[in-house]
């Protein structure tokens, strides 16, 4: 691939205005950022435009590639934007943006500015999926969150994965011997999930992750990561991914 790919920034949507806002600085950051790149907006779900037009609209024979605002792979990203790429030639899916350590970084600023300290027990809540492997994804993060702290760090789902994120505060509660619980937002975005999160019993919960500099730069490297792949005179082969949610799953995004 020699011309530069058009950057097609695919968000899940939102109705909240103020979460609607921070996808729109995020999108402008990427640009910013890499003012060489087209980069182009689209939505998987509630809002438009969607990402089936978005793609119908490129100019015939320029490549893109579809960087999902995601934390995590799921429905939207192994069907809603696998095909949408498969749909168009030249078009490519990067990986979502999570797992990655800055975003534990940024996750352990958050509750710092929320006034958790260690050895608070601390909920990661994410938004939730049926595929294994966003719950792998998660696993991750909690893992990079728990080596920046002092206290436990445990999962909490917003839907389709248990434990729920009250499931988890009261988990916590019980084990800390009734001493504070946080919820950690593991969202892009103020929400419906977000505004869940009061409901789950917790004694603080944490901003989301916008704004913050760094998801554009996450964003950025998922784009690179697939052009520099392109670029090369052999396209890869598939490899064997080790992750233990493979078995689970009939789709691999994480094969390259």
């Amino acid at each position: 691939m020699t011309e530069t790919a058009i950057l097609i920034a695919c968000a899940h949507g939102t109705d909240n205005a103020a979460g609607r806002r921070e996808i729109d600085r995020l999108r402008e950051e990427i640009a910013g950022l890499r003012p060489g790149i087209d980069v182009r907006e689209a939505y998987v779900d509630v809002q438009q435009p969607e990402l089936p037009d978005v793609i119908a609209s490129l100019p015939e024979g320029v490549p893109a590639i579809i960087v999902p605002l995601l934390l995590s792979v799921g429905y939207h990203v192994k069907v809603d934007i696998a095909r949408a790429a498969q749909g168009r030639s030249n078009t490519f899916a990067a990986l979502p943006l999570g797992p990655d350590p800055r975003l534990a970084g940024l996750l352990a600023g958050r509750l710092l500015e929320a006034g958790v300290r260690d050895p608070e027990a601390v909920v990661l809540a994410a938004a939730g999926s049926s595929d294994a492997c966003a719950s792998v994804d998660v696993g991750h993060l909690v893992r990079d969150l728990q080596a920046l702290r002092a206290g436990p760090v445990r999962p909490g789902f917003g839907s389709k994965a248990r434990p729920s994120v009250p499931e988890a505060t009261r988990a916590l509660r019980a084990a800390s011997h009734a001493g504070r619980v946080a919820v950690a937002s593991y969202l892009l975005a103020p929400g419906y999930f977000h505004d869940q999160l009061s409901l789950s019993g917790a004694d603080v919960v944490s901003a989301p992750l916008l704004p913050h500099p760094v998801v554009a730069e996450v964003a950025l490297e998922r784009y690179d990561a697939v052009a520099l792949r392109l670029q090369q005179p052999v396209p890869p082969t598939p490899r064997n991914c080790d992750r233990p949610c493979r078995a689970a799953v009939e789709t691999c995004v994480r094969a390259y």
